[in-house]
């Protein structure tokens, strides 16, 4: 006897990266999924010519949902790579089969524009290319393009959204009267997707907060999960109800400009509390990156400090010296409380198979240095 599921059945369990602590189970329904699908086909607009570069792990919602399922169930050409990380193999099945969307993490790209047998010619036929799971670095956009010719478009989500929540795409020139229509933002992850409610609130109160001033970012959407598997207080933790919507508590900081275009400025967890200061790693990251540019891999976590509660380290993988960084460091306009009090020189920053810098395991390998 065959039971037919309805659409509110557990279609999947997806574990959380864990990229800061221990993965949680998502509980993802068909209607998560589906209605995810959805709007990302409004948003992608494919059409018979279409062909997706699947390249993405399964494992992660990013490519379980967008590089999977949104292709199967739209009857898109998918091009599948087993292993992202495989930048010639990328190329080659692209340029065999005539790719012309892409999604990846900056990572990824990265990786793609640093590939020397990765020719430019191969992704020639790519009119989409979309990043997201993580940051887009600043660096990475503007070296994909030099060598591809092609902007990437940044997008934002998260597992427990199933997973696209919002993302940037090309402008568009309206036929009428001629006039473009703006559809991509600097800086910002882009636009909410359909039927996609962004709260910007008060982190502790979760009240509302005018546009243009961070906050907590809640997610509202028929996207949003169903619970953590086996774990209802995290549950409760997570999902918040108000005005009979199931908003999904990101532990993203963020805000909205008078567009609609949301930025997001870090999680809630990465802050480093310095002399009473609180210091988002990311801004300081984002310094970093402007200050080294493609000189270095790099990450910044938060360690006890005895004198001021916290304090800043900065691991990289590059050529320079740790005297040479902590000089430009130094040199540079950052503001003295947001630079890193260490600076050491790794082997590799560790990173998880979605390609995001595994955070935890960068914190645990700057303790085990003993910084």
């Amino acid at each position: 006897y065959f039971k037919p599921h309805a659409i509110d059945d557990v279609a999947t369990i997806l574990f959380s990266s864990g990229s800061e602590g221990k993965p949680k189970g998502v509980v993802l329904t068909h209607k998560n999924i589906m209605a995810n699908v959805r709007q990302i086909s409004e948003l992608i607009n494919a059409t018979e010519h279409d062909a997706i570069l699947a390249s993405l792990p399964i494992f992660h919602c990013f490519g379980l949902t967008v590089t999977t399922l949104f292709p199967l169930n739209d009857g898109i050409l998918s091009i599948h790579v087993p292993d992202p990380t495989d930048a010639f193999s990328v190329g080659k099945m692209s340029a065999k089969y005539g790719a012309t969307i892409m999604f990846g993490t900056s990572t990824f790209f990265r990786l793609y524009t640093k590939n020397k047998r990765l020719n430019p010619l191969m992704l020639a036929s790519i009119r989409l290319a979309i990043a997201g799971a993580e940051k887009l670095n600043e660096n990475v956009r503007k070296e994909f393009k030099i060598k591809f010719g092609i902007e990437i478009y940044e997008g934002y989500g998260t597992t427990e959204t199933a997973p696209v929540v919002s993302v940037n795409t090309p402008n568009v020139l309206e036929p009428d009267f001629f006039k473009e229509l703006h559809f991509n933002r600097e800086k910002s992850v882009g636009l909410p997707l359909a039927g996609t409610v962004i709260k910007i609130t008060d982190p502790a109160s979760l009240q509302p907060l005018p546009n243009g001033q961070e906050g907590l970012i809640l997610i509202g959407g028929h996207q949003v999960m169903k619970e953590y598997y086996d774990e209802p207080a995290k549950t409760t933790e997570a999902i918040a109800q108000m005005d009979g919507v199931r908003y999904y508590k990101s532990g993203d900081i963020g805000y909205i400009d008078d567009d609609g275009f949301l930025f997001i400025t870090d999680r809630l967890s990465r802050f480093a509390k310095i002399g009473g200061e609180m210091i988002s790693l990311g801004a300081v990251e984002s310094a970093v990156g402007e200050i080294l540019g493609e000189s270095a891999i790099y990450s910044c976590v938060n360690l006890k400090d005895e004198k001021k509660g916290e304090k800043i380290a900065l691991l990289y993988v590059g050529e320079a010296s740790e005297d040479e960084i902590s000089r430009r460091l130094k040199d540079s306009a950052l503001a003295p409380i947001m630079q890193p009090s260490v600076v050491k020189k790794v082997e590799q920053i560790p990173v998880l198979g979605s390609g995001k810098v595994n955070l935890k395991a960068v914190k645990d390998l700057a303790i085990e240095l003993g910084l």
